[in-house]
């Protein structure tokens, strides 16, 4: 019984942690997202502020 409830966590934590690997690894690849992660890359270069346009 043992074996088979470890086996059984073990491969449901492989797929939950895959899944929401693949489903950030979408999300920062987005196309869409693509200025909003180049403005973050930019910010420790600028002198403005973060709230500032």
């Amino acid at each position: 019984m043992y074996e088979k409830l470890s086996s059984f966590a073990q491969t449901g934590g492989l797929i939950y942690f895959v899944a929401i690997f693949a489903a950030v690894l979408a999300y920062a690849l987005w196309p869409k997202n693509q200025k909003k992660f180049d403005k973050a890359a930019s910010l420790p270069l600028s002198d403005r502020e973060p709230g500032d346009e």
